[in-house]
């Protein structure tokens, strides 16, 4: 089944990248609710959820893990492909009661991304479990991956409990406001699951020294949770320094520079014995 997951990821950043080319062919708008950015970033998005859940689950002694990445990969497949009928249609995806088709979609939504937060959930607390066979820097790392994963699905969670709240109380324009207020908090977190074990497994196999890996792990981990501490923390007060698009370019970014360093370093350093 894993080909499988892989499978489904790939397709799903492929489907953003086609949106992506159909966003500079047809033009419009990078931000607003009814926008080729939608389907092209959360294909993307999405894809590399998938993508790296996958793999990463590899590392964690999950339970039924199929079960698990099923409803994750099929749940986002749901999500991306309701975001991309409605981008077609030119209406908005999320919010959207407009009619009894929108309404449904919007409440599929909603569900769909609860669904992904349990399925995290379950997968964050497996990560925890205590692995003899692991590493101590790739446990740290996955451990830390999985729990900016959770943060990032639980700032999710808020901004589709804060917009339905507003569309319930019947204002759809501030739902979109009030919630992609939190969009800088969601993103920077959303791939921390993937950059943080790749960081180690790049380090397990450029350093034999456990030691040194797992001083690096730790730099990586505090370095992001810190710019992800003060752009969540800026969000949460409705101050917004860069885009969300921005945000996860710069976040991973740097994540992906000290993994450059840690290779230089395996480099450059004499191969010591493992300890």
């Amino acid at each position: 089944m894993t080909r499988l997951w892989y499978l489904i990821g790939l397709l799903l950043v492929v489907s953003g990248l086609v949106h992506l080319g159909v966003l500079v062919v047809d033009g419009g708008p990078w931000d607003g609710p009814v926008s080729w950015r939608k389907p092209f970033t959360f294909g993307v998005s999405f894809g590399l959820s998938v993508l790296s859940l996958t793999w990463v689950s590899q590392f964690v002694r999950l339970r039924r893990r199929d079960v698990l990445l099923g409803i994750f990969a099929v749940a986002s497949v749901v999500e991306v492909a309701l975001i991309t009928v409605q981008a077609w249609r030119g209406v908005p995806s999320h919010f959207n009661m407009s009619t009894d088709v929108d309404s449904l979609i919007a409440r599929t939504l909603a569900a769909g991304g609860f669904a992904l937060i349990a399925v995290v959930v379950l997968m964050t607390i497996s990560a925890f479990r205590r692995d003899p066979a692991a590493p101590d820097s790739m446990r740290l790392a996955v451990q830390a991956g999985f729990g900016t994963f959770l943060a990032a699905m639980a700032f999710g969670g808020i901004m589709i409990a804060r917009g339905v709240i507003e569309v319930m109380t019947g204002s759809q324009q501030l739902a979109y406001t009030v919630a992609g207020s939190l969009k800088p908090a969601h993103a920077i977190l959303m791939h921390g699951v993937l950059l943080l074990p790749a960081l180690a497994w790049l380090l397990s196999r450029t350093q034999p020294s456990e030691q040194i890996r797992l001083r690096v792990v730790r730099l990586a981990i505090w370095t992001y949770i810190t710019v992800s501490a003060v752009v969540s923390g800026l969000a949460l007060f409705g101050l917004t320094v860069v885009s969300p698009s921005t945000a996860s370019v710069l976040c991973a970014g740097a994540i992906s520079g000290l993994a450059i360093g840690a290779l230089t370093l395996g480099t450059l350093l004499p191969r010591t014995p493992q300890l």
